[in-house]
């Protein structure tokens, strides 16, 4: 992926029209990746190459209206700046990408919005909706760390941990908009409990935010995971231990992965992946005893970092629209 910048036009179009002259002459469509904090967008052509990007805040204490509308005007602003023949948008939670709605998001607090269709009133272009770390996966599947591998999963571990597996170039949404959910897989059935109800999902071992949640409760101190990560490399044991457990926990949720859909390629991002050899060592090292009866593929850090879901959510569109 390159990433080239976009000249800025010299005066301001009227509202509602697009500029009259391309700032660039090949295609674009509008991105955006919708997070808890920030909506990372930009314009991005057929290959992948972002022309331009740009970040504003989600917005998420003024409530899920206000998102809604902040998301529209994003979309519409990128729009303006230069022609785009579409936009692609990904966004947190239930999605269900065939139908373009939003089905649910806990954290930005909306049910049932119908985004490719907001997007179309209010642009006059196509719109396609996606998972925001199916989108990521499919970025770096095709653009990233496994580029030229058939197959990849891709899983993002930070505050939650989720996934998506793709294949000959194509995400798998599954069925209901869920798949990929490895977050959620039960892998100590008597452990904490999780956000979403259940006793000892992947995200309440390994996620970023549980990691730091248990070294403060063993320490009696503050700490983040990226804290608890240097505290591994420095010997302390409370944190060694901590560490040992979401090592664990990951490996025995990647071998029921591997098993399943048998990847030719794991890429792992999100903040916990910037722990680097303190985080993918010991993971590699646990996953062949898992798995008596076949190697375990390799397993990479991703490497197109917070765009990675933006321009998931362009190739998306460019699928749609070639």
């Amino acid at each position: 992926m390159t990433i080239r910048p976009l000249p800025a036009p010299a005066g301001r179009p009227p509202a509602g029209r697009p500029i009259a002259e391309p700032l660039v002459a090949e295609p674009l469509v509008a991105a955006l990746d919708v997070g808890g904090t920030m909506i990372k967008a930009g314009l991005v052509g057929s290959d992948g190459t972002v022309h331009h990007s740009e970040r504003h805040p989600t917005g998420v204490r003024r409530g899920p209206d206000a998102v809604i509308e902040a998301i529209l005007g994003v979309a519409h602003g990128l729009a303006r700046r230069a022609p785009v023949r579409g936009i692609g948008l990904g966004v947190p939670g239930i999605v269900d990408s065939a139908a373009g709605i939003a089905r649910y998001a806990a954290n930005l607090g909306w049910r049932d919005v119908p985004f490719a269709r907001l997007l179309t009133q209010r642009l006059g272009l196509p719109a396609v909706l996606g998972h925001d770390v199916r989108n990521g996966a499919l970025a770096e599947a095709r653009l990233g760390a496994g580029a030229g591998i058939p197959s990849v999963y891709f899983l993002a571990i930070g505050t939650g941990v989720a996934g998506g597996q793709v294949s000959g170039g194509v995400v798998d949404d599954g069925a209901s908009g869920q798949a990929g959910e490895i977050g959620h897989l039960v892998v100590r059935p008597r452990g904490p409990r999780c956000n979403c109800g259940n006793r000892g999902c992947l995200e309440a071992i390994a996620s970023a935010s549980r990691i730091a949640a248990a070294y403060r409760r063993r320490a009696r101190t503050r700490g983040s995971a990226a804290d608890v990560a240097r505290l591994v490399d420095d010997g302390d044991p409370t944190a060694r231990a901590v560490w040992a457990e979401a090592i664990a926990a990951l490996a025995d949720a990647l071998a029921a992965q591997i098993v399943l859909a048998d990847p030719g390629c794991i890429v792992i991002g999100g903040g916990l992946s910037l722990a680097g050899p303190t985080l993918f060592d010991p993971l590699r090292a646990a996953l062949p005893q898992r798995l008596t009866f076949r190697e375990p593929p390799p397993i990479r850090p991703a490497v197109l970092g917070d765009r990675a879901g933006m321009v998931g959510a362009a190739l998306r569109a460019w699928d749609v629209l070639l």
